[in-house]
């Protein structure tokens, strides 16, 4: 179930007039965002649109040109991925991140690498292999043999294991058949509603975002030209107008 988007929750992410691109060339500009704890937001708009270049400003990959981005109370508009994972951002590129020649239960592993708490850890092992149960059917078998839905689910998986309060996913439905990309959205809506995880997808399939989005930002040509809830989107007639 969508939670209702105007009740009162913590903002984990806010980004403000935010500028952003690669060396001199700017392709973001003045861009405002915000996730709520517990909340998903999708950011949908055309390949080419700015959506990954705002992600990975946010993530710390991409200096930001300028703007602020405030993340649970604290500036973080300079701060590098490391630190940026650290504090609790986890990034699932489009790509399929995982590292092929690595069982999948060393995958996991690895994503727990900074998780001192073995309690911790085993938690988070459960929650994932509850998740994903075929992780746990595969857990000895090398990440390169997988499908494709199932490394997609170890690369989120592999994310999870650093116990994340913001999660930025990149296309997570990129190349994925119907029945996994509906088993791989509800486990992300699980997650929001049972650990108030907080969650940025960038998606070009607005009826798939549908699924699972709280709000939705429209990007168009490195601008955000339209912010609205799920029920607003799923009122429209059609959205080719937004691309």
């Amino acid at each position: 179930m969508i939670p209702d988007p105007t009740t009162s929750r913590p903002t984990v992410v806010s980004v403000e007039k935010l500028q952003a691109g690669y060396g001199r060339k700017q392709v973001v500009f003045d861009v405002d965002l915000h996730v709520a704890e517990g909340e998903i937001v999708s950011i949908v708009g055309a390949n080419g649109a700015g959506k990954t270049t705002t992600l990975k400003t946010i993530y710390g990959i991409l200096p930001a040109l300028g703007g602020t981005i405030t993340y649970r109370g604290e500036n973080t508009t300079k701060a590098f991925v490391t630190k940026n994972n650290a504090r609790g951002m986890s990034l699932v590129p489009a790509e399929r991140f995982v590292f092929g020649e690595l069982t999948v239960r060393d995958n996991l592993l690895l994503g727990a690498l900074h998780e001192r708490s073995a309690a911790e850890r085993a938690a988070q092992w459960k929650l994932v292999h509850d998740l994903f149960p075929i992780l746990a059917e595969r857990s000895t078998q090398k990440a390169a043999t997988l499908s494709g839905g199932q490394q997609r689910m170890a690369s989120l998986a592999l994310a999870l294991m650093s116990r994340p309060k913001l999660l930025l996913l990149d296309e997570p439905a990129l190349g994925l058949a119907p029945a996994i990309i509906i088993e791989l959205f509800a486990a992300i809506r699980k997650l929001a509603d049972e650990t108030g995880l907080s969650v940025i997808i960038l998606e070009q399939n607005i009826g798939q975002a549908l699924r699972v989005t709280d709000r939705f930002y429209v990007m168009r040509a490195g601008r955000i030209i339209l912010e609205q809830t799920n029920a607003q989107m799923r009122a429209r007639k059609d959205y080719w107008d937004l691309f």
